[in-house]
């Protein structure tokens, strides 16, 4: 009983203060439920000014404004839209409704709108206002401003504090009734052992005498610990947008600013000689797009074959330079290989042997064992680089594609304790097509070094399981999607590839889609009126473009009404050059453009616009936002950035995405046309569709993969693999302490 009371003088308080803390937290839950109204309310704001859009544009073209008036005033009938006005573009209230103020000019509801509060008091109480720009045909049509009530606020935050300080009330009675009945329980000595190993206390030291009663705790805890993770990785989903500022927080707290490591075959930027001058420039490739703006966040070191004729003059003794140019986010490591070696490694086993092996796009692979050996020897060379420049025997190491399916175990072997993340950014085939391959096991065994190993979709995971289960003696846990080779385990997990979403600042420097279509117009000397289709891939046959001609072809033969009215653009960077393949495959595109052009153009008007050379970014840009349809007819890819390029090129929320339902992407961008490219038929009548395509399905197309693009960036991609990254070397490095405290017992 004496205890007893001794509790309650303890828990009486406990509840007093914690009714006080509720009080006190009443005026930050005002504020907080004001916050996420208001931003609800924007939302509804960009609903209903997308929603009247294009009947705006269309009632502006009348002279007398009663149909816009009209417009107005059976949209404020709705119970939480107050009022309405529209800004002409010389910044004057041209149209307003009735309870709009009449004080209130242009300029002062732009500065509401953009206020961190935008509440404005008007008779009839508070209101909330936006402000949304609308764009026409023409351009900038004008501006909306959109008032909503806001006094249902105060009724629904009188209902916030009575269900909170009810909640922090029943709290504080389960925390009171919970502390007196464990306080009363006989097993103190356990609950304190059980309560130290949850916090991970006492297993470097033991704070207990040794008891054999917790060896078959810890033997739990250590599964329990693998199926909360397991759990937690299932069941993930993004709450917030990934960006640079997140990447960093993540690597700041869960990696507590652990060195990362890239490793990749292509540089993020080549110096060469131009006119007499050392210039800078980044390359065209998918990964160089993907990776650079991880490690503008990371601050790490990537390493990388230095292939440009300036780059040796540009880094240190130590082949290191500071890049971006100007920025010094991170540290280039240059590996420097011999003609031969390069040959051999790059052109000949990854590019003449696994490209066209991972890749069922009907050429058939080469396996030398000349260029086995060169391709193993540049392995060590790139894994004895990682160990050299790491700083301490765990770095964090991402292992880009397959031209290094061999340095994850040869890594492992120097810093066994390193957590290793290889993703192969192309398909994985299945376990026959594999089979083709003469190291098939060497190639496997290397991989299956990684911590991670990551694919673009649970398909390409899926194959490659079951390819180590045909041809390897290793323990596959389907479940877990984790298999065990050598005594390691290495998870096998699908993170979907993505881009830099465009910053604000970045995209209204952009010129408007107008402007963009005059510019292309000029440039090429296409004829005013035409309608724009538009390709960017590498010179690469496993991507389509001559199964895009021909649905060209057979879409201006079966809709002739579009002859003479449609240009098709196609950007192919030259690549590889080297190979007799890809030379043979250029030559056969150039002959079935000169085909079609022949056959429907003119010779001041071709219908193929054939651009065989590299294009910056900014170029690139200008023709997304140019055309009216973006065509994406892959063969086989493990994923295809032009597809999201286009979209977060397109702010308009215009034009039409045409995609290979064998390319990665189509699977999270189902808005798109998803087409079968070897169906000439089926994508001839969907380059129809897209050039006929009502402005409104555009909109809502555009806008749901906008918003797919926007949420699923490439600094959320990064994010999955560090995030899994960082649990398993948490429970590593738990699972190792239990294991000596358990050893010790």
């Amino acid at each position: 009983m004496k205890t007893f009371r001794l509790q309650l003088r303890f828990l009486v308080p406990l509840v007093l203060i914690l009714t006080g803390a509720a009080y006190l937290a009443l005026p930050l839950m005002d504020r907080l439920t004001l916050r996420w109204f208001a931003r609800d309310l924007d939302m509804r704001g960009t609903l209903v000014a997308n929603a009247l859009s294009d009947t705006l544009t269309d009632a502006l073209q009348e002279t007398r404004g009663r149909r816009l008036q009209n417009l107005f005033d059976r949209a404020v009938q709705d119970e939480r839209l107050v009022a309405i006005g529209w800004c002409s573009t010389d910044g004057k209230v041209v149209r307003r409704t009735q309870r709009f103020p009449n004080d209130l000019g242009c300029e002062g509801a732009r500065e509401v709108a953009s206020a961190k509060d935008p509440q404005l008091r008007i008779e009839g109480g508070p209101v909330h206002v936006s402000f949304h720009p609308i764009s026409g045909e023409a351009g900038p049509a004008g501006n909306l401003v959109l008032m909503h009530d806001l006094s249902f606020i105060e009724r629904r935050s009188q209902d916030t504090r009575k269900y909170l300080l009810l909640f922090i009330a029943g709290l504080g009675a389960a925390i009171a009734l919970a502390t007196v009945i464990v306080a009363q329980l006989s097993w103190r000595g356990w609950v304190n052992g059980a309560r130290a190993l949850l916090r991970g206390e006492g297993l470097v030291r033991p704070m207990l005498p040794p008891t054999p009663e917790l060896a078959p705790l810890a033997a739990d805890l250590r599964q329990r610990l693998r199926d909360l993770d397991d759990e937690y990785r299932r069941v993930q989903r993004p709450d917030t947008v990934w960006s640079p500022q997140r990447l960093q927080s993540l690597l700041r707290t869960e990696l507590r600013g652990d060195q990362v490591i890239v490793v990749s075959n292509r540089e993020p930027y080549i110096h060469e000689h131009k006119d007499g001058k050392l210039t800078v420039r980044r390359p065209a490739s998918g990964l160089v797009t993907a990776v650079e703006p991880v490690m503008r966040a990371c601050s790490g070191t990537w390493i990388a074959h230095g292939s440009g004729d300036g780059d040796r003059e540009a880094v240190d003794r130590n082949d290191r330079v500071a890049l971006p140019p100007g920025e010094d986010a991170y540290q280039l490591r240059r590996i420097w290989l011999t003609k031969e070696q390069e040959e051999g490694y790059y052109y000949g086993f990854a590019n003449e042997g696994l490209w066209p092996l991972c890749h069922v796009a009907h050429v058939r692979p080469v396996f030398r064992k000349g260029d086995w050996e060169h391709y193993r020897e540049v392995n060590q060379l790139f894994a004895d680089a990682v160990v050299a420049e790491a700083r301490s025997e765990d770095p964090v190491v991402l292992v880009q594609d397959y031209h290094f399916a061999l340095l994850p175990a040869m890594v492992r072997r120097k810093l066994p304790r390193a957590t290793i993340l290889t993703f192969w950014h192309i398909p994985w085939p299945n376990p026959e097509s594999f089979g083709i391959c003469p190291w098939r096991s060497e190639i496997l065994e290397g991989m299956l070094g990684s911590t991670i190993l990551g694919f673009h979709t649970r398909y390409h995971c899926k194959n490659f399981i079951e390819t180590v289960d045909r041809y390897l003696e290793a323990r596959i846990e389907h479940e877990h999607s984790t298999i065990t080779f050598g005594g390691a385990q290495t998870l096998v997990e699908s993170y979907p590839i993505s881009i830099e979403w465009p910053l604000p600042e970045v995209s209204r420097d952009w010129p408007t889609p107008g402007q963009c279509r005059t510019e292309v117009f000029e440039r090429l000397h296409i004829p005013q009126g035409h309608r724009i289709g538009v390709g960017v891939d590498r010179f690469d046959y496993t991507k389509g473009i001559f199964e895009r001609f021909n649905a060209v072809e057979r879409m201006l033969e079966k809709y002739p009404d579009l002859q003479g009215r449609f240009t098709f653009i196609q950007v192919a960077a030259p690549s590889r050059e080297a190979l007799e393949e890809y030379r043979s495959f250029q030559e056969r595109i150039h002959r079935s453009a000169d085909r079609i052009n022949a056959r429907f153009g003119r010779p001041d008007a071709p219908v193929i616009r054939l651009l065989a050379q590299h294009h910056g970014h900014e170029e690139v840009n200008k023709l997304y936002r140019a055309a009216d349809v973006c065509m994406v007819t892959s063969l086989h890819d493990g994923m295809n950035l032009v597809c999201k390029e286009f979209v977060a090129a397109r702010d308009d929320e215009r034009g039409v995405l045409i995609l290979s339902r064998f390319a990665g992407a189509a699977r999270e961008m189902p808005e798109a046309l998803v087409v079968n490219p070897y169906d000439v038929e089926e994508t001839a009548d969907a380059l129809y569709q897209a050039l006929t395509m009502p402005a409104g399905e555009q909109r809502e197309r555009m806008g749901s993969l906008r918003s797919t693009v926007h949420e699923y960036n490439v600094y959320r991609w990064a994010g999955r693999m560090l995030a899994d990254a960082a649990r398993l070397r948490l429970r590593q490095r738990v699972s190792e302490r239990v294991q000596r405290h358990s050893g010790e017992l």
